[in-house]
């Protein structure tokens, strides 16, 4: 049985679920920094709750066209989730 990421119940899952949407540039950087807000840190650590607060503290001050920094940001949030820490 296959498990879409958008009926995943995993709060790890569904935040590297968006987060890839992000870096994909399938969603912008309102719609990511409003489904992080939705998230909520649930369930997570706190080197994952603190790794989602800093991308999202990025995502608030990067400026248009400049995403190069949140994307470092965003990849090593993705690599926090995943590996639980």
């Amino acid at each position: 049985m296959s498990t879409s990421p958008e009926t995943t119940t995993n709060t790890e899952d569904r935040l590297i679920s968006v987060i890839s949407k992000w870096l994909g540039r399938h969603i912008g950087n309102d719609e990511l920094r409003r489904r992080i807000g939705e998230t909520g840190g649930e369930g997570l650590t706190a080197t994952q709750a603190e790794a989602v607060e800093e991308l999202a503290r990025e995502l608030d001050q990067v400026e248009p066209g400049q995403r190069g920094h949140v994307e470092m940001v965003a990849r090593e949030t993705v690599e926090v989730l995943a590996l639980g820490e």
